[in-house]
């Protein structure tokens, strides 16, 4: 006689988990791969402009020449040679950091996570834009805290609306570990902080003792440079590196794969993150730190920038475009001088819901604007990305929403 199978047990969980959501991102990932599929979902760099064979060189070289060392524990701050080569790209954005304010981790979105472990307590209430990267809320919220967003437009976050936020968020009881923000190319807007409101922000957050996180994974590629890899704007960071945290990544301007990013902080937070990455996954992966040294330190890399720029800047052109050409009377959108990105608001009455599994019956995905707010408002915008589609994609992209949208419409 076969004995009755145990019952499953249900773990008993942290009322924590109950913080962590699906990504508006990751749950139309499927979606998006299904054939005949236009996807303008995914903010994924195009990587068919990289020199391949020159990438399979240099991944091989990492075995041949490094041999075991490659495959080995290392220090938890990052390898050396990384180090530098991440202060070469930073210098090509106009920022000086020494060796002992970097960290490496295993993307910047672990540098956040490490950031936000480190400052925020439960509670807490974390500044972002408004709209705001989703990885960060799902940090964010997993972590307990809080979210109070700020209202941009098209030269970024309001300074007038960032002092109003303080003050109610303070005058509500809660404690403002930092400001996070996007502020080149962010993510979803596409919007760009002005020069003056950089100066602005960055003297507001230092007379209220607010630190910010600047998190910059887009600020090379920027459209209207002529070729230069430099931000179109100066960072936050270079501007007072000992109250500005910066976040950046090798996912953007070379593979998201290789797992690769990095934190520039005052030495003592430095510190302290590493301690929080050992904790996490010892360090960032090794191999993927020496893929991403050489390919700063053995290729053209601002070379394949430029490239990859301008492929970026004819297809946000060809989405325009075609958005200009096929959305109804009453759609407004952003226009980007960089990076991935745009959000498009939708006529007034348009019904938000069932809009999504329109689009995906005319086969073309996005994602809801409402997944980049706390509260899960501006369900009368979508997000769009330009950066993986080719031209033609996208127009045709932007014709099938705009044939969604019209579906809908009273």
């Amino acid at each position: 006689m076969t004995p009755d199978a145990p019952t499953p047990r249900r773990p008993t969980y942290a009322a924590r988990a109950e913080r962590f959501h699906p990504s508006g991102v990751r749950s139309v990932f499927d979606i998006a791969m299904q054939p005949g599929m236009i996807s303008l979902a995914g903010g994924s760099p195009d990587l068919a402009a990289l020199p391949r064979d020159v990438v399979a060189g240099l991944a091989v070289g990492v075995l041949r020449d490094r041999e075991v060392d490659a495959l080995q524990y290392q220090p938890a701050q990052g390898l050396a040679g990384t180090i530098e080569a991440i202060r070469e790209v930073m210098r090509a954005e106009g920022v000086e950091a020494g060796p002992e304010r970097i960290q490496v981790t295993a993307g910047s979105q672990m540098g956040l996570q490490a950031i936000t472990t480190l400052l925020a307590d439960p509670g807490d209430t974390v500044l972002a834009e408004a709209p705001t990267y989703v990885g960060a809320l799902s940090i964010f919220g997993g972590l307990e805290a809080e979210v109070a967003q700020v209202d941009i437009d098209e030269d970024g976050m309001i300074p007038a609306a960032l002092e109003e936020t303080i003050a109610r968020v303070r005058a509500s009881g809660s404690r403002i570990p930092f400001l996070y923000t996007v502020p080149t190319f962010g993510n979803p807007s596409g919007a760009t902080l002005g020069e003056e409101r950089r100066d602005a922000v960055v003297e507001i957050c230092r007379r209220e003792g607010i630190l910010i996180v600047e998190d910059n994974p887009y600020g090379m590629l920027a459209f209207d440079d002529a070729g230069d890899t430099r931000s179109a704007r100066t960072t936050l960071y270079a501007r007072d590196p000992e109250n500005v945290v910066y976040l950046g990544s090798f996912s953007k301007i070379f593979s998201p794969g290789v797992r690769v990013g990095w934190v520039a902080a005052p030495v003592e937070l430095r510190a302290r993150v590493q301690l929080v990455v050992e904790a996490m996954t010892i360090h960032a992966s090794v191999p993927g730190q020496l893929l991403a040294e050489r390919f700063v330190t053995q290729t053209d890399w601002r070379a394949h920038v430029r490239r990859s720029t301008a492929v970026y800047r004819d297809r946000r052109d060809a989405l325009m475009a075609a958005l200009e050409r096929h959305m109804p009377a009453g759609t407004t959108w952003t226009h980007p001088r960089g990076g991935f990105f745009t959000v498009v608001t939708l006529p007034d009455g348009t019904p938000s819901d069932g809009l999504l599994d329109a689009a995906i019956a005319a086969r073309v995905v996005y994602v809801p604007g409402s997944a980049f707010m706390a509260d899960g408002s501006r369900e009368d915008t979508v997000r769009l990305a330009f950066s993986f589609e080719p031209e033609e994609r996208l127009a045709e992209g932007a014709r099938r929403l705009a044939e969604a949208v019209r579906s809908l419409s009273p």
